[in-house]
């Protein structure tokens, strides 16, 4: 009874009754396991639990949350799928038992995960019920990117300064299948010249949307619209149309829709004609006769009042980019509580927000409406088409550094008297930083390469101050120093990567220094970033509270190396479980300081000890090594990366009964070379991507 109580509370970062439950199948042996006396038809983890959890922890004054082990069967764990999927993961990812009990049998481990899995699947196939992505609207990247895509414009709405990294001379082009060997580029914190663009005067944005946690700025349940923001949507919309850049120079369809006909004899005629293909792309699906006759009697009344016809079909658009039909993404009603197909119209919406971050074209709408879109070899060669499309590069302004969590560099201040280097003139070297891992993500997009070189590159795109920033680990290739004739415009090169202390997003500067304190590094950040971003396993925030470490040594603790203090720190029972997960990755990545430069020892003079082992399993000695570790590990690195891009689709958190698309989606991206390409298509090829629960 003390050493189940004992184990429970090193378990923090699972529901204490998921938790009891996992613990009591895993902490019995192999051999005592092999020989239980199975009931009938009962699973191997029912009859582990009558035969030894049970009798010492079935009474209801022992057990915490809702499952009582005295009633649990095989229906009941049929029917709790969520704690399935909490099985299968401490299992599979081997979070259980805690470090200082026996460890698991393997071939008993492997045996439950495929009995749990088998069980899973079985459960889901029944009855499948995909979480729902609530009615949401539109943020502000989608709202700009849709109004731009509406009428043509020439010209950005409004400046996104959520937008990382500034494309300067278009070198973004996928249909080439090619990324240069030089781009010209500008970040954030250059400051105000980076905002510098055209736009339309008189517009002005609304707030910036804020992410989940653990996820993306699109998610449902965070887009909602309160009564002040749909005022402000209003105005809005008056003030694109009434903007005085809104005119033929910088709208491409003016001539089509706002231009006056050189025939008045058909007015009704005429506005009709233009309106019904305006207002289908708008509300991407098509129009109604109501809803078009409504818009055309109006436009009818106000000519008749002898106002003039291009602003009489200005306040139409406007009116139209200010309707929920317009703002808001949804799915229509189906017509059970379990999941089912979404029609060809909900496909072509779905799928040009997530690669396009916008309205689906005339080519999706057309195919939609002829009900083509959702064949499979039509739809194949749509993502094709839409992955050599240049609009691609919004999904990569909003993908990669939200998954990344790259917004993190912009607050980060080293120690400017310990790391006086990263900063020069006004700027911070975080500038140049935060471009690399974005122009690897939109390389290895574009070219299609293995998702496995986000892990381990053998290239990097480079500045002149970033190669040199990186010192000893920098490839011996030269970077050329000169830059553009803009000083907020920087020059990076391609270079091969010789050293593999440094390839990849891992062991990018910007991560090292984003997952660091003014002084120090943070193991514990850095553990959890790996967690989160690359395995899609986030740990659960600490208890409210557990002090969190000093920056500086305190007295007496001086001599010690960063591992022995937070050793120290860690011997309180509820802090020692997540601990014993995050510590090894994040003591991974200790040789690389706050700035993310590589040192073999502390400032104390001790030597940085890295070692550890992923997943109990793959021991490492150095960084080449731990990165070797996850490379065999390349499977779970897919599934995660697989999960982030599902989420980020479906704009909602994932569920267990996503579960099994994950794996497919993994199993097929694998039998193609791990290629980047691929896992996009699979994870659009998916049931969860197609289908929808949408009950009335």
């Amino acid at each position: 009874m003390r050493m189940m109580q004992h184990a429970i509370r090193l378990m923090p970062n699972l529901n204490r009754a998921v938790a009891l439950i996992a613990f009591m199948i895993l902490c019995v042996r192999c051999d005592t396991i092999l020989a239980t006396e199975q009931d009938g038809n009962d699973s191997q983890i029912i009859a582990t639990l009558r035969a030894h959890c049970v009798k010492c922890h079935g009474a209801n004054d022992e057990l915490e949350g809702d499952v009582d082990l005295l009633r649990l069967d095989e229906d009941s764990l049929r029917a709790d799928v969520e704690l399935i999927q909490s099985l299968i993961d401490v299992l599979e990812l081997e979070e259980m038992p805690p470090e200082d009990e026996p460890a698991l049998n393997p071939q008993l481990r492997t045996s439950l995960v495929a009995e749990l899995n088998a069980i899973m699947h079985e459960a889901i196939a029944k009855e499948t019920i995909f979480a729902r992505t609530p009615v949401r609207r539109m943020n502000r990247f989608q709202y700009n990117n849709a109004v731009i895509d509406l009428f043509d414009l020439q010209c950005t709405v409004f400046t996104l300064p959520e937008r990382m990294m500034r494309e300067h001379g278009n070198y973004f082009q996928p249909a080439t299948g090619k990324m240069p060997d030089h781009v010209i580029v500008g970040s954030r914190p250059l400051g105000k010249s980076q905002l510098i663009e055209r736009r339309l005067a008189g517009v002005a944005a609304f707030p910036q949307d804020l992410r989940a946690e653990h996820g993306f700025d699109n998610r449902g349940d965070h887009l909602s619209m309160s009564p002040l923001l749909m005022e402000a949507f209003l105005g809005l919309g008056e003030s694109v149309t009434q903007s005085p850049d809104f005119n033929a120079t910088n709208v491409g369809i003016w001539d089509k829709f706002f231009a006056t006909p050189d025939s008045e004899n058909d007015s009704r005629g005429e506005i009709r004609a233009r309106l019904e293909p305006f207002l289908s792309k708008a509300f991407r699906r098509p129009i109604d006769a109501t809803t078009l006759n409504r818009y055309t009697s109006f436009a009818l009344q106000e000519l008749v009042r002898g106002t003039d016809f291009t602003e009489v079909m200005k306040s139409i658009a406007g009116a139209a980019i200010a309707s929920p039909r317009f703002l808001y993404l949804y799915d229509q009603a189906s017509s059970s509580d379990t999941a089912e197909t979404i029609n060809d119209i909900e496909l072509a919406s779905r799928m040009s927000f997530f690669l396009w971050g916008s309205l689906p074209d005339e080519t999706l709408l057309n195919l939609a409406a002829k009900g083509e879109l959702h064949h499979e070899d039509v739809m194949n060669d749509q993502i094709g088409r839409m992955l050599q499309d240049r609009k691609l590069k919004r999904f990569c302004d909003s993908f990669p550094a939200q998954w990344l969590q790259l917004e993190r560099i912009v607050s980060s201040v080293p120690n400017p008297d310990k790391y006086h280097k990263f900063y020069f003139a006004k700027f911070r070297v975080s500038m140049h930083m935060m471009l690399e891992p974005l122009l690897l993500f939109e390389t290895v997009l574009i070219e299609d390469l293995p998702i496995t070189q986000l892990i381990d590159s053998d290239f990097a795109y480079r500045s002149s101050v970033l190669q040199s920033g990186y010192g000893e680990l920098a490839s011996g290739e030269k970077v050329d120093s000169e830059g553009s004739n803009n000083p907020a415009q920087l020059r990076f090169y391609r270079v091969p990567v010789s050293d593999r202390r440094v390839g990849g997003v891992i062991t990018n500067a910007a991560v090292m220094t984003m997952t660091s304190g003014p002084d120090r590094t943070q193991p514990i950040t850095r553990g959890a970033w790996i967690a989160t971003v690359i395995f899609n396993n986030p740990p659960d925030p600490p208890p409210a509270n557990v002090p969190s470490l000093d920056e500086k040594p305190t007295e007496g603790e001086e001599h010690l190396t960063l591992r022995e203090r937070l050793a120290i720190h860690r011997q309180r029972a509820d802090c020692k479980g997540c601990h014993e997960q995050i510590d090894p990755l994040g003591f991974a990545l200790e040789n690389f300081d706050p700035v993310g430069v590589w040192r073999d020892q502390y400032a104390n003079g001790r030597k940085v000890d890295m070692a550890g082992t992923l997943f109990r399993k793959h021991g490492f000695n150095n960084v080449v090594e731990f990165k070797d570790a996850i490379l065999t590990e390349k499977d779970r690195f897919t599934r995660g990366l697989a999960g982030h891009l599902l989420s980020f689709a479906l704009a909602r958190e994932l569920t267990a009964a996503d579960r099994p698309a994950l794996d497919k989606i993994a199993e097929a991206t694998a039998a193609d070379g791990y290629k980047m390409q691929t896992l996009l298509k699979q994870v659009m090829m998916s049931e969860p991507f197609l289908s929808k629960t949408s009950p009335k």
